[in-house]
């Protein structure tokens, strides 16, 4: 008899909420004041605005970033549940906001020196650019031959959708492609350690 057993799985957590009051025109709000963020952006080619280096202080900047802190929580401790970590308390490292104009892309990157890490789509018009998650593997496959499900799954962002992942699962964001005068994809990402 063969048996086919998963070993060692790759969790992504999914859960969707709508954006509580303003969320939307707090980020951009924020984006609009903060000088040090956008040199940083420019300087950077990325392709939009992001407070990742600029700004530390949300939750205390914005009461509605220390309630979606809460929110994010809940779900961060029923994700690490689910991931059978010994320590399920883990507590909010970082958070930025993300708002990437047409054109923009984020390379693959890890999040280091963190345990699980997120991002909440606010805003993702039509085009915006997927999340595309690397499988851990590829760098060990060798002679491996192709997989006919390849080695990437692509989420496409959706306002209200919220990702979490382990903070080692290597990701990017594809190019946008979006188009309008509301092509703006607002996210917020963050950590927790």
């Amino acid at each position: 008899m063969a048996v086919f057993e998963t070993l060692f799985p790759t969790s992504l957590y999914r859960a969707s909420f709508r954006p509580m009051g303003s969320l939307e025109k707090t980020c951009l709000s924020i984006a609009a004041e903060d000088k040090a963020g956008q040199r940083w952006s420019r300087d950077h080619g990325y392709g939009g605005y992001t407070s990742y280096v600029s700004l530390d202080d949300l939750t205390r900047r914005a009461s509605i970033f220390a309630d979606l802190e809460k929110t994010l929580d809940g779900h961060v401790k029923t994700f690490a549940r689910g991931l059978r970590f010994e320590r399920k308390r883990l507590k909010l490292d970082s958070i930025w906001i993300n708002v990437m104009e047409k054109g923009a892309v984020h390379a693959a990157h890890i999040h280091p020196h963190s345990a699980v890490s997120g991002t909440y789509y606010v805003t993702a018009p039509p085009g915006s650019g997927a999340i595309r998650f690397e499988d851990p593997r590829l760098g060990l496959m060798m002679a491996a031959p192709t997989r006919k499900a390849g080695h990437f799954v692509d989420v496409a962002p959706k306002p209200g959708l919220l990702l979490l992942w382990e903070s080692w699962l290597r990701h990017g964001v594809e190019v946008s492609r979006s188009q309008g005068a509301k092509a703006k994809r607002i996210s917020i990402s963050f950590n927790y350690a």
